[in-house]
């Protein structure tokens, strides 16, 4: 299973974001999404799960949870935007993987065996920080992320 994930899109999808999004089986946007035509373009490509971020205060946005818990080819995949408001202990509750935005930093670490990954930033660029998105294959029972650098 190939997830395309991305975050902090804020309104503006990076002209390679689409492109290099496509394969995935599956997109999750992880927050701070914009504009509802950046989850249109989104599920042209593949189903897409997406939460609010701090950013999603217009109308549409209200529809969208602040986080989710996703069930994919075995593994327990918990949605949020902000990391500073996990509320929960991941590995009590059987998560694998936590997905999460608001950074614009590309971040992957592990703790107490629960897996944390961060996309990124594919929205306008903050500070000296890359502009990318992330993506996750599950396939026999492992996890394997990597990020796409949109600039190149």
């Amino acid at each position: 299973m190939v997830i395309g994930v991305i975050s902090d899109t804020h309104g503006k999808m990076h002209e390679n974001a689409l492109k290099a999004l496509k394969g995935s089986q599956l997109i999750i946007h992880a927050g701070d999404i914009g504009s509802p035509q950046i989850l249109e373009a989104l599920q042209a490509i593949a189903p897409v799960h997406a939460v609010r971020g701090n950013v999603d205060k217009d109308s549409w946005a209200m529809t969208l949870p602040l986080t989710e818990a996703l069930e994919v080819e075995g593994k327990l995949l918990y949605l949020i935007h902000n990391i500073d408001m996990l509320d929960l202990e991941p590995k009590a509750a059987g998560i694998d993987m936590v997905i999460y935005g608001h950074s614009h930093s590309p971040r992957k670490e592990e703790r107490k065996s629960v897996l944390y990954f961060n996309p990124g930033s594919a929205g306008p660029r903050r500070f000296r920080l890359p502009i990318c998105l992330g993506r996750i294959e599950i396939k026999d029972g492992s996890i394997e992320t990597n990020w796409i650098d949109l600039e190149r």
